[in-house]
């Protein structure tokens, strides 16, 4: 798991919003963070982190390293968790059933994992909320590549 920071335009006086991009790909992962970051701009901090792959290193997921991811990015307005594949979705909803496992306010996000990544994280650089960084996410489905 590794964190990166982005800038954002001025929006919210509040924390941002955090993101966790989990993939069954550490080098998935990271290269989606970048990706996003790099796109982001410039201004407010916008938390990012990469948790892909199992524990030993290979591909997987791993509730250690999303929990780690989690916690690292939360500055109190919430974590939009993004995922690549089934297992990552069973992971996650797994972690949010338990409770305790991910700081209050994380939520999985349906969204495609790279463009929905994308749009998170531009879209919490903004300084928006949590809902608004969901929905952006989430309206990535909708962009038409034909």
């Amino acid at each position: 798991m590794s964190e990166r920071t982005t800038g954002g335009t001025a929006g919210g006086a509040g924390a941002p919003v955090g993101v966790v991009l989990v993939s069954h790909s550490g080098p998935v992962a990271e290269s989606v963070a970048t990706l996003a970051v790099g796109l982001a701009g410039a201004g407010d901090t916008v938390p990012v982190a990469a948790a892909g792959g199992g524990p030993d290193g290979g591909l997987g997921t791993s509730a250690e390293l999303i929990s780690e991811a989690a916690r690292a990015v939360d500055r109190g307005a919430g974590v939009a968790i993004l995922v690549d594949l089934g297992s990552a979705v069973l992971t996650v909803k797994s972690l949010i059933a338990e409770g305790d496992e991910l700081p209050e306010g994380a939520r999985l996000v349906d969204a495609p994992f790279v463009e929905g990544a994308v749009a998170a994280v531009v879209t919490a650089s903004t300084g928006a909320d949590l809902d608004a960084v969901a929905a952006a996410a989430g309206e990535a489905y909708g962009y038409r590549k034909e």
